[in-house]
């Protein structure tokens, strides 16, 4: 009876739903690294995708008038034209775009990147279009097939690591080389520390450079040595 294959095409795809659901979750527990996160995030929807697909499809095949239109089309060449339709849309073309993008990495999930539109983070690799949060915290959606043809700056793609750097002005009345000492010793800890005076134009400038983790911590850690430096110079008389 009609209802009772409408019955068991909607379990079909209630049930290929929950498959999704499930296999999604389990794939979406893993911990790895920024470079196989990229592919696995593209993987999991991927594979969600095929399932509800196959489905779906599934569903429709228990319907008698959809299974023979389906039969008629798989035993002609019309599924041929049918291919290469469908291959010429632009979702299948984003969708191959963010596959490519996922395996080859020009840009992956947390990469600092630039595009014509300006630079920000890369938030999210979706299965047709990347999200990408600009500095002035708005969201850039664009099209993979579009950023796999563009011309993107990547600074982050070998690492992450960044320099936090300030400088500092000093009046060359005083001793520089007994001020790059203070500055030193109040940057021990940090990694590559490193004080230069860079500059003798009216003022010394100093400046500052340690190594951070990502651009995140390179300027909290800029802000922090800006406080920690101040203070340290004022102690010693150096700024009145």
């Amino acid at each position: 009876m009609t209802w009772e294959r409408g019955i068991a095409a909607a379990i079909v795809i209630i049930v290929a739903g929950l498959v999704a659901k499930i296999v999604d979750r389990r794939m979406a527990r893993q911990e790895l690294p920024p470079e196989a996160t990229t592919r696995y995030r593209v993987i999991r929807r991927s594979v969600t995708a095929v399932i509800i697909f196959v489905g779906v499809f599934s569903a429709l095949l228990a319907i008698p008038q959809v299974r023979a239109i389906a039969g008629g089309v798989l035993a002609s060449s019309a599924i041929l034209g049918l291919i290469i339709g469908f291959a010429a849309q632009r979702t299948l073309s984003n969708f191959i775009a963010g596959i490519l993008i996922a395996f080859t990495q020009p840009l992956r999930i947390g990469d600092r990147v630039e595009v014509e539109a300006g630079a920000g983070i890369v938030e999210e690799i979706a299965l047709t279009y990347t999200f990408i949060r600009m500095d002035d915290r708005s969201r850039l959606v664009i099209p993979n097939d579009k950023l796999a043809s563009d011309t993107i700056r990547n600074s982050t793609i070998v690492s992450r690591e960044k320099v936090a750097e300030i400088t500092l002005q000093i009046p060359l009345s005083h001793d520089l080389e007994a001020v790059v000492g203070l500055l030193r010793d109040e940057t021990a800890t940090e990694r590559d520390a490193e004080v230069v005076v860079s500059g003798l134009n009216g003022n010394a400038t100093l400046t500052v450079r340690v190594r951070a983790d990502d651009e995140v911590t390179a300027e909290r850690l800029e802000a922090e040595l800006r406080l920690r430096l101040h203070k340290r110079l004022r102690a010693a008389g150096t700024f009145a």
